[in-house]
């Protein structure tokens, strides 16, 4: 499996979104929001993950909202799909739910979303979301990013005797995951390790190839998983 490059948004081209979720009043409330919002285009709506996909496929958004529950596929499912196709690798998948759960938010992570979020968020964060989310960037709720560390510290992948998936990267680069696990922006970790934000982010993409992830978000989960960082760092 090749790794997928990091495609920020184009400058001065509308984010493309697609809308899936089964709930018709949902995906009106959503298109009326976007549909106010200079720089985006809602460019399909999809009413299960099954049509999802088939209309992520057609339409190659640049975001796709996706709802958890939802019939014939969910949203999870539609979400491994839509992430594990080499013809899509520059659409991201942003998760929008109204359970909090656990489970939800790290096996959303883990099938490759780049965020997630309550229904209930205010507009301004769903549209923070969604621009980090075209930039290749990662935002989750706050009200959940702390179940999301727990819930990534109690499932380590490294198993004693097993080598760590770390191994393949070099001092420096584990330097600047740990930055990235912690959240940092490119300019961030440029400031913390004493290097410019272009030397930032080709650590980044360098870390991203090496570890076969789609985007930021699933480096967090490394970091995290391998004990690179730990909570309250």
């Amino acid at each position: 499996m090749t790794a997928r490059p990091d495609a920020p948004n184009e400058p001065g081209r509308d984010i493309r979104v697609l809308l899936a979720d089964d709930q018709e009043l949902v995906r009106r409330g959503f298109a009326a929001l976007l549909a106010s919002e200079p720089g985006v285009e809602v460019v399909g709506e999809a009413v299960d993950g099954a049509q999802a996909v088939s209309e992520t496929r057609r339409s190659r958004p640049d975001v796709v909202l996706m709802d958890i529950r939802m019939p014939r596929m969910d949203g999870l499912d539609a979400t491994r799909v839509i992430c594990g196709d080499e013809r899509l690798a520059t659409t991201k998948v942003l998760v929008l739910t109204t359970f909090a759960l656990d489970d939800y938010v790290y096996e959303a992570l883990r099938a490759g979303a780049s965020g997630f979020l309550l229904k209930d968020s205010p507009p301004r964060l769903l549209l923070e979301a969604i621009a980090a989310a075209a930039d290749g960037d990662v935002l989750i709720s706050p009200a959940m990013t702390t179940r999301l560390v727990a819930e990534l510290v109690r499932r380590p992948t490294s198993r004693p005797g097993r080598p760590s998936p770390l191994d393949v990267l070099s001092e420096r680069e584990r330097e600047v995951l740990a930055e990235v696990a912690r959240g940092k922006t490119n300019a961030e970790i440029g400031e913390s390790l004493f290097m410019s934000p272009l030397t930032a982010k080709t650590h980044v993409s360098r870390i991203m190839s090496k570890l076969d992830a789609r985007d930021r978000a699933q480096l967090v989960i490394f970091g995290y998983e391998t004990g690179l960082v730990s909570p309250g760092e």
